[in-house]
């Protein structure tokens, strides 16, 4: 699940739009009223969004952006004489104060099914080899192919099969055929 933190300079407000995501079903993960304390509960957690001020105790919400580690996202609640003004950096989402608690909502379910949705594409993605992996399988193919008499693809076939079937990775199975045949 996406986590949320909530960097406001003045506790009271930040409370106030934590109980009203919580009231929202969406879990905030803590409330800061500095941008250290912000970065602290970020560095703990693996993902997220950080929804703050234009400007922090300690730092403005550059300096917190720019800190962030990856995989958080930043939601700006900043002025219109701040937002038109063109100084906010491309990439932070912001919002215009004062604002209405359904479009604060909106926002931050948007963001976090877009943070979902990316985190969910990144998981299904194919690990890529490195390229010892990579000459291992090849050379489990070859020995295949050498005393089975397959053809490459034939080779592979065998290898990602036999893995499927014991439920090990590529390399683990390759692994094996080697360990097996040069017995």
């Amino acid at each position: 699940m996406t986590s949320v933190i909530i960097a406001l300079p003045k506790a009271e407000v930040a409370q106030g739009i934590r109980n009203l995501l919580v009231r929202s079903g969406i879990p905030v993960a803590g409330v800061c009223t500095t941008g250290a304390q912000a970065l602290a509960l970020a560095d703990g957690l693996n993902y997220g969004i950080v929804i703050c001020g234009y400007k922090l105790a300690d730092m403005i919400y550059s300096q917190l952006h720019e800190d962030l580690p990856f995989g958080f996202e930043m939601l700006l609640m900043a002025s219109q004489n701040i937002l038109g003004s063109g100084i906010v950096e491309e990439g932070i989402v912001s919002v215009i104060m004062p604002l209405k608690g359904n479009d604060l909502i909106s926002t931050v379910d948007m963001m976090i099914q877009a943070t979902e949705r990316r985190k969910r594409r990144q998981r299904l993605k194919p690990k890529e080899r490195n390229p010892e992996e990579t000459a291992l399988i090849r050379q489990a193919k070859e020995l295949l192919m050498d005393r089975n008499h397959l053809s490459e693809e034939e080779a592979h076939r065998y290898i990602q099969k036999c893995s499927m079937d014991s439920g090990t990775n590529m390399v683990e199975t390759a692994q094996m055929v080697l360990s097996m045949m040069q017995v």
